[in-house]
C-alpha cells in the first residue's frame, strides 16, 4: 500500500503523503510562504471559527436544498471535529500569505473534506464524495468564509482581552483603596504641583483602564456584521437564494455570536474599516497602559536617589555589574510591548488603505497583527497584575516628607494670602532652601499658627476644601 495518494488540481499533480488530511493546495502554499514561520494553528479560534462558518454553511446549503443531507452532515461532524480543537497539526499555511487568505480557506475545506470521509467511512483524497471545493466550500468563496470566519475569532479574543483588562482594572482599584490615606505630593511636568493621596493616584489608573475597557466593548459590535453569502465580491453568486441569511442565522445559532448580514454585501466585502477602528481602540489601551508603567517606574525611582515612593516587587537582579541592583523589569515588559501594538496599528492601517476596487487582499497581515497584538496585550496586562501591581507597597513617610518639605503646598495659601504675596513666599524659600512653614508663620507672621494648622493638616491635604480667612 502506497505511502501516498496522488491529488491534483489545474498546475497539475503532486504527491501527498497519507497521514496528512490537507491537501495539494495546502501543499502548494507550505511551499509559497515561509514568511513568518507561524502557522495558523497558533491561532486555534480562527481554526474553531473556521468550523463554525464551514458547519453553518452546509447547514444552510441543506436547507436550500443543494447539498445531499449525508454529506452535509458529514461536513458538520467533521465541523465538530475542528471546533473541539482536533487536527490543529494539520493547519500548516502561514498566517501572512498572498491571495487574501486562499490559502488558508482551501487548508481548511480540504482538512474537513478528508475527516468527513473518514466519517464515511472512505479514504483521504476520494474527493468524488467529500470535494474540498465542491462541497466544504459550497455557496462560499474565501471573500466571505475568511474574513467572517477573522470576525469571530477577533470577537472571542477581543472579549478575552477585556477580562485580562477587568483583572488590571481590579488589580489598581484594590491598590487605590489601600493606598487612599497615603499622602504625597503631585507633580506636573515632572515638577512638584500639590498634595494628592497615593489611592487618588491608583484610582486614576483604574477609572483609564476601566474606560478602555467600554471602548473595547463597543468596537467589538462592528465586527458583528458580516457578509457571508457575498461569495466573490457582493453579487452572491453561485448562492442559492435565501442562503446569505440562512447561514447568518445558523452561525449565530451555534456561536452565540450576535452576528447580523451586512445591509451591503459588496461594500462589506471591500471594507476593512472595523478592523482599524478596533486597532485604534488597541492602540489606545497600550499606549494609556505604556503611560500607567512609566510612572510606575518614575514613582519607584532610586531607591535613595530617587523618588522612591513605591516599591515594586523585585523581580530579579538587575544588572550583571551593579551588586544589589533591581530593575523594574515588568513595567520595562509591558513598555515594550505597547511599543509593537502601536507599530502594528501602522500596519494595519496601511493594509486596509491598500485594498483595491472590490476586495482588500491584505487581510492575512490584519488578522495576524491584530491576533499578535491582542494576545502580546492579553499576557502583558496578567504579567503587570500579578508580577507588579499586586505587590506595590508604599513609603508613606518618604512620601509625606516630600509633601510637608515641598514648595507646591504653597498654592493652598493662595485664597488666604494672594497669587502675588503667595508667590513670593515660594520664591523665598526656593533661595534660601527654608520651608514654607517657617518663612508664613516664624519670620513673616502672615497667618495665625492655628491657621497654618488648619491648612496644612493631613486630614486637609488629603481631603482639600476651600479655606479662606
Amino acid at each position: 500500500m502506497s505511502d501516498f495518494r496522488l491529488e491534483h488540481d489545474f498546475l497539475g499533480e503532486q504527491e501527498i503523503p497519507n497521514e496528512l488530511y490537507y491537501g495539494i493546495q495546502t501543499a502548494r502554499a507550505l511551499d509559497n510562504f515561509n514568511i513568518t514561520g507561524i502557522p495558523i494553528s497558533k491561532e486555534p479560534l480562527f481554526i474553531q471559527a473556521f468550523g463554525y462558518v464551514k458547519k453553518a454553511a452546509a447547514m444552510a446549503n441543506k436547507d436550500c436544498g443543494v447539498l445531499k443531507p449525508e454529506i452535509a452532515e458529514a461536513i458538520g461532524k467533521a465541523c465538530d471535529r475542528l471546533i473541539a480543537g482536533e487536527y490543529l497539526d494539520q493547519f500548516v499555511t502561514d498566517m501572512i500569505q498572498g491571495g487574501a487568505g486562499t490559502s488558508v480557506n482551501m487548508n481548511v475545506n480540504e482538512v474537513i473534506a478528508n475527516v468527513a470521509l473518514e466519517l464515511l467511512g472512505h479514504k483521504k483524497g476520494e474527493y468524488d464524495v467529500v470535494h474540498p471545493n465542491n462541497h466544504v466550500n459550497f455557496s462560499q468563496s474565501t471573500n466571505d468564509a475568511y474574513p467572517t470566519a477573522f470576525r469571530l475569532a477577533l470577537y472571542k479574543k477581543i472579549t478575552s482581552f477585556v477580562e485580562s483588562l477587568e483583572v488590571l482594572q481590579q488589580s489598581f482599584a484594590r491598590k487605590a483603596e489601600e493606598f487612599k490615606d497615603v499622602l504625597k505630593m503631585g507633580r506636573t511636568q515632572l515638577q512638584d504641583a500639590v498634595p494628592m493621596t497615593l489611592g487618588a493616584e491608583f484610582h486614576g489608573f483604574s477609572t483609564t483602564i476601566k474606560e478602555d475597557i467600554q471602548r473595547l466593548n463597543e468596537a467589538k459590535m462592528l465586527i458583528c456584521e458580516i457578509n457571508m453569502g457575498a461569495t466573490a465580491i457582493g453579487t452572491s453568486i453561485n448562492a442559492p437564494e435565501g442562503y446569505p441569511q440562512l447561514v447568518t442565522d445558523h452561525l449565530r445559532d451555534i456561536t452565540g455570536i450576535p452576528v447580523v448580514l451586512a445591509e451591503d454585501l459588496i461594500e462589506a466585502t471591500c471594507d476593512t474599516g472595523a478592523y482599524v477602528q478596533i486597532s485604534g481602540v488597541l492602540k489606545r489601551s497600550a499606549v494609556k497602559i505604556s503611560k500607567i508603567c512609566n510612572d510606575l517606574r518614575l514613582l519607584s525611582s532610586g531607591p535613595r536617589a530617587g523618588i522612591n515612593e513605591i516599591n515594586l516587587p523585585r523581580m530579579q537582579p538587575g544588572s550583571s555589574i551593579m551588586p544589589g541592583k533591581v530593575n523594574p523589569v515588568i513595567p520595562e515588559v509591558v513598555n515594550q510591548t505597547a511599543y509593537y501594538v502601536i507599530g502594528s496599528d501602522v500596519t494595519i492601517t496601511m493594509a486596509a488603505e491598500a485594498g483595491q476596487l472590490q476586495l482588500n487582499v491584505m487581510e492575512p497581515v490584519i488578522a495576524f497583527s491584530l491576533f499578535s497584538s491582542l494576545t502580546y496585550l492579553e499576557n502583558a496586562c496578567y504579567t503587570l497584575k500579578t508580577k507588579c501591581i499586586d505587590g506595590i507597597t508604599a513609603n508613606e513617610e518618604i512620601c509625606k516628607n516630600m509633601v510637608m518639605n515641598s514648595i507646591g503646598i504653597v498654592t493652598s495659601l493662595n485664597p488666604i494670602l494672594g497669587y502675588e504675596v503667595a508667590s513670593s513666599i515660594a520664591k523665598e524659600a526656593l533661595t534660601t532652601g527654608k520651608s514654607i512653614h517657617d518663612i508664613t508663620v516664624v519670620e513673616r507672621k502672615l497667618i495665625t499658627q492655628a491657621k497654618w494648622d488648619e491648612i496644612f493638616s493631613i486630614e486637609n491635604l488629603i481631603n482639600p476644601k476651600f479655606i479662606n480667612s
